[in-house]
């Protein structure tokens, strides 16, 4: 294990507050919007979500790194968060399974954080203020400097990032004599969902995320994915354009995440900033198709826009939210087309959503008619 020594460190958020801490990860900087995660396990897995590529993630849960870090449990091909804001940093880990420290997993990927600050007086914070840039340094100690360079971070509403973690060449997943064929948009995929796939005899082609349809149409896909991913989904008119082409196919389409945002775009339905978005393991969701609730996993800074998709004629809503009301699913009336804003593959998370999956390819069957 690399020899580690808690340096200082300042966390500056763009309203002007300052947390002092220690150092977490490799010395440096880093800058990027300020969220916070509610989950009590599953640090990995949130570390190498590209949907959280750009952020600085707060951890509500008071351990991090007790667990180790293990090459199997990821979610994509390294971490993607922009940095770690923790309450206690725990180098030495209990697990036996473990592949490494999370200190050496940060330093090989150069991750900076900061730890040892009152995490719930910064959530709190963060909740009444909403989300915004923020910066943290293990070098640099002049605030006034780093306030500078704060500066110079462009805000998350307007970005378009999914082509930055999106693969840069199609790759497939599963067993190719497998019964049904998904083509999938990657807009920042997660592993979780392809093995889901792979679980249902789903052999899948991952594409970039620039990928037009007629170029994913000649591989003969019986439906068609679009994937979670990071940015806003009103700053890719690409994407948009792709969901369009294959509603107008009249092909299966099931979006998760940003893949649900860009289903509303490409319906006519706007999508917004949210105050601060929703990240954790546990937000309640109620399908009111077969009426019953869920527990859910969920990681996003953008939404639906509730007014435009309650006034649309051509959606209806499928799930809402029961802490606010916010739509976390749709279907497209008269197509074989539906979305949700959380995350059914779970990783981490319940289990109570992956009934969506079954649904999907019961659509491509046949089976399941609206």
């Amino acid at each position: 294990m690399t020899n580690y020594t808690k340096l200082p460190a300042i966390l500056l958020l763009a309203d002007g507050t300052v947390f002092y801490g220690k150092a977490a990860g490799k010395i440096g900087t880093t800058t990027g919007e300020i969220c916070f995660n509610t989950g009590m396990t599953g640090y990995q897995e949130v570390f190498t979500d590209p949907s959280y590529f750009g952020q600085i993630m707060v951890t509500t849960n008071a351990h991090i790194g007790n667990y180790g870090m293990h090459r199997d449990e990821v979610e994509s091909d390294g971490i993607k968060i922009a940095g770690l804001v923790c309450k206690n940093y725990n180098i030495n880990y209990s697990r036996k399974q473990a592949s490494e420290s999370i200190q050496d997993s940060f330093e090989s990927e150069n991750i900076v954080g900061i730890s040892d600050i009152d995490t719930r007086a910064l959530v709190r914070h963060i909740r009444n203020k909403g989300a915004m840039n923020a910066i943290i340094s293990s070098e640099i100690t002049d605030l006034q400097e780093l306030r500078k360079k704060l500066e110079e971070v462009p805000p998350m509403d307007g970005l378009e990032l999914s082509s930055v973690v999106s693969t840069k060449e199609a790759y497939y997943y599963g067993n190719p004599e497998a019964p049904v064929k998904v083509a999938a948009l990657d807009l920042g995929i997660k592993k979780n969902i392809l093995r889901n796939f792979d679980d249902r005899e789903i052999y899948v082609k991952v594409f970039p995320a620039k990928t037009t349809f007629e170029e994913m149409n000649t591989w003969g896909a019986d439906g068609y994915f679009i994937s979670n991913g990071p940015g806003d989904p009103s700053a890719m008119p690409y994407a948009i354009e792709t969901v369009k082409a294959i509603l107008a196919a009249d092909k299966p389409l099931f979006g998760i995440c940003l893949g649900h945002q860009l289903l509303a775009e490409a319906n006519g339905i706007g999508t917004m900033k949210m105050f601060n978005g929703h990240r954790g393991l546990n937000h309640p969701v109620k399908n009111i198709i077969k009426n019953h609730c869920e527990v859910t996993s969920q990681n996003h800074g953008f939404g639906v826009i509730p007014e435009e998709v309650k006034q649309s004629d051509k959606v209806e809503i499928t799930h809402i939210n029961l802490n606010d009301d916010s739509i976390e699913g749709i279907r497209v009336k008269g197509k074989k087309a539906f979305s949700v804003q959380y995350h059914p593959e779970s990783s981490p998370g319940p289990h109570d959503s992956r009934y969506l999956f079954d649904d999907f390819l019961s659509m491509i069957k046949g089976d399941l008619v609206w």
